[in-house]
């Protein structure tokens, strides 16, 4: 974990939605930042007391003298200065921007912030230069940053275009080290899905390795986003996806999730593996579920896979992670016992643990490449491979416990390095 003793630097925060939020949470209790400058880019409420009103409250972790102290803890929102829009927060100075949107408008140079975490889920796209009509993450850099950190991962829109040479996606614990503070400027720390799979795939890539490894995939079962709807409503002109206006409340909704290709990125191994990745919305508020199915082939000698293998490399990783961010547990748990489980990327639930061994039967004859000249000299060309099929669940907070609080650490260890 990295360091968490206090200096003289300032966070800009840019977005004040879910992440954004919780980001400002994170912070004002590691205090690492002496002062904290989000830009919301409007107004909100009537006030800025408004505005503390909605720091102070949350519906799925409480409130946050709660969360900083708890029980008993004295309010923590004070000094709430309307003109100078600014607030402390447990003894740290947060400063609200609330005129302009566009990252390249956003005074970020006249406050004096050379980091942001850009939480919009608005500006994606690298390759966007800062002049975009719509808003580019480099506008940040124009505006006076020198790092920017994106709480989602990259969506490049021209596919023919490559990943600018200053931009890298990172997972903490997994590929941290593949940032550059002497050539990246902008950094994606991929999304909460992508974060807990990582940390589900590579113990098991550790202890196999790729190329035995045959096929793989996942699913999530995700709690609702602010993206969602809380009613049925009417379709946007052109929408292809109909469920995406649906209800959340009372819906179980299929939707597609980009683990996948973000998962390549910050495990280069994965290319050489098939994988499926899937999403279902639930009705919840936090709490999520990745279930890994993972396809191995089993050796002609030697010890067979089994679900205690499998547990006991979990068990080992778990207990070796300098970081805490692997968890491993043979409880018997439900999602609301890991909300807010502070920097649990994934918590591996045993107990759920499964495998099954079977074979398949592969006809040589129709293995593309192979030679024709070895297949004649072979009495049978049929060949069973024993396979065996390992599924394991991993549970994680998307939001505050695993996803905010270990961008956190990523925003420290960027800060560490300016």
């Amino acid at each position: 974990m990295v360091t968490t003793e206090a200096n003289d630097l300032k966070l800009g925060i840019n977005g004040f939605g879910r992440i954004g939020k919780l980001a400002l949470w994170h912070h004002v209790g590691r205090k690492y930042f002496r002062e904290l400058v989000v830009n919301i880019g409007r107004e909100a409420g009537g006030s800025l007391a408004d505005i503390a009103h909605y720091v102070e409250r949350d519906s799925t972790y409480g409130s946050l003298r709660g969360y900083l102290h708890g029980f008993g803890a004295k309010q923590v929102v004070e000094e709430v200065d309307e003109a100078a829009g600014t607030m402390r927060v447990d003894g740290i100075l947060v400063r609200f921007l609330r005129t302009h949107r566009n990252p390249r408008e956003i005074a970020w140079r006249e406050n004096g912030v050379a980091l942001v975490v850009d939480t919009t889920g608005q500006f994606l796209d690298p390759t966007l230069s800062s002049e975009h009509d719509q808003g580019s993450i480099r506008g940040h850099l124009d505006a006076g940053a020198r790092k920017v950190i994106a709480s989602a991962p990259f969506k490049i829109k021209d596919k023919g275009t490559a990943m600018p040479e200053d931009a890298v996606t990172t997972v903490m614990g997994i590929n941290d080290g593949a940032y550059d503070p002497r050539r990246h400027k902008i950094i994606s720390n991929a999304s909460c899905t992508t974060t807990c799979l990582a940390h589900m795939v590579k113990p098991m890539l550790n202890a196999f390795g790729a190329k035995k490894v045959l096929s793989a995939s996942m699913a999530t079962v995700h709690a609702a986003t602010g993206s969602q709807q809380v009613l049925d409503r009417l379709p946007k002109s052109g929408a292809t996806d109909l469920r995406k206006n649906r209800s959340v409340m009372n819906n179980i909704i299929l939707t597609s999730t980009g683990a996948a290709n973000a998962l390549r990125l910050v495990i280069p191994e994965m290319e050489e593996i098939g994988f499926i990745a899937e999403s279902v919305r639930i009705p919840n508020t936090t709490g999520s579920l990745i279930i890994l199915v993972i396809n191995l082939q089993e050796e002609m000698t030697g010890e067979s896979i089994r679900r205690e293998m499998i547990n006991e490399i979990y068990r080992q990783a778990a207990e070796t992670d300098p970081n805490g961010y692997l968890h491993y547990t043979e409880k018997q748990n439900v999602s609301c016992d890991i909300i807010g489980l502070p920097r649990a990327a994934a918590i591996i639930e045993g107990h759920e643990t499964h495998t099954r061994t079977g074979e398949a039967s592969i006809d040589l004859e129709k293995v593309p490449g192979m030679d024709q000249s070895i297949i004649s000299q072979l009495k049978a060309t049929m060949v069973r491979i024993p396979i065996t099929q390992a599924v394991v669940y991993g549970w994680y907070d998307n939001e505050l416990g695993s996803y905010v609080n270990m961008m956190g650490d990523r925003t420290v260890s960027v800060a560490e390095n300016l």
